[in-house]
């Protein structure tokens, strides 16, 4: 594999995953391929396996919802992947969001907005507080307060029946990211970023950091959407505690250097 090409292998991949997954869910919608049948909030795999978020239903228990079994499995699948195993992949590898604001942070990169000091610092404790709101809303107004607005929801259904007012928001949030703060919706605002940050730190799947072989070029922070993670590079060796990682792998294959590695927490390369 080239190096050009290497530098930019689990972005190729993350897009082809984000595709095949929109792809199905259009092809199963047309009744065409029934692999992946529903939506972000909730879906059967082969109409056999339920999938869902874990944050909507949390929503809909607020909200007041009945809850079926079905559901709950397919919460309790979810979820368990992504505390226990993969992290906060759902948001790097899966959310079709991510596209949108990836092309945003690349742009704001080329064209170098915000770098003249004029960038805004906003906290990310914001999405906790959403995440908050999003379930207190979801009490008060008894039903889903997140899965209403979604840009997530908002961009599968525009895939499948057409964006039409759809467009409004997918460009308002790529707009935002692109000119008024870096990473702004996925890495501060997003209420379903905050819960799998939340809930993700203990997860297998980590980032580890070589400190010998860092030579602090700082290509992974200029690339990380979540570079508070990477507070360890240069400074000493370990893995990315942080559930804000998404595991998106831009540090890894940006790194000439190859401090930066995928691995499994508890393996012995990690010790």
């Amino acid at each position: 594999m080239s190096k050009s090409l290497s530098s930019y292998r689990y972005l190729l991949l993350r897009r082809l995953t984000q595709t095949v997954i929109l792809v199905l869910f259009v092809l199963a919608s047309s009744k065409v391929v029934n692999v992946l049948n529903g939506d972000f909030s909730f879906a059967l795999f082969l109409d056999k396996l339920p999938l869902a978020d874990p944050y909507a239903v949390l929503q809909m228990f607020f909200a007041g919802a009945k809850i079926t079994i079905d559901v709950l499995i397919g919460a309790g699948i979810v979820f368990f992947f992504y505390a226990l195993l993969a992290g906060r992949v759902f948001c790097s590898w899966v959310c079709p969001v991510n596209m949108v604001t990836d092309l945003a942070g690349f742009l704001r990169r080329k064209w170098k907005i915000g770098e003249s000091g004029g960038s805004r610092n906003w906290p990310r404790s914001i999405r906790y507080w959403a995440f908050a709101l999003g379930l207190i809303l979801s009490l008060v107004f008894g039903m889903t307060a997140f899965e209403m607005i979604s840009p997530i929801g908002i961009f599968h259904r525009g895939i499948i029946y057409g964006m039409e007012l759809g467009w409004f928001v997918i460009v308002g949030l790529f707009l935002f990211d692109l000119l008024v703060l870096k990473n702004g919706f996925c890495g501060h605002i997003c209420p379903l970023g905050g819960f799998y940050s939340a809930t993700t730190r203990f997860s297998l799947l980590r980032v580890r950091h070589i400190k010998d072989a860092c030579t602090l070029c700082m290509l992974c922070k200029d690339v990380c959407p979540e570079k508070q993670v990477l507070h360890l590079v240069g400074k000493k060796d370990g893995i990315v505690e942080s559930g804000e990682c998404t595991n998106c792998g831009r540090c890894v294959e940006v790194c000439d250097d190859d401090s930066l590695k995928f691995g499994i927490r508890s393996s012995k390369k990690f010790k």
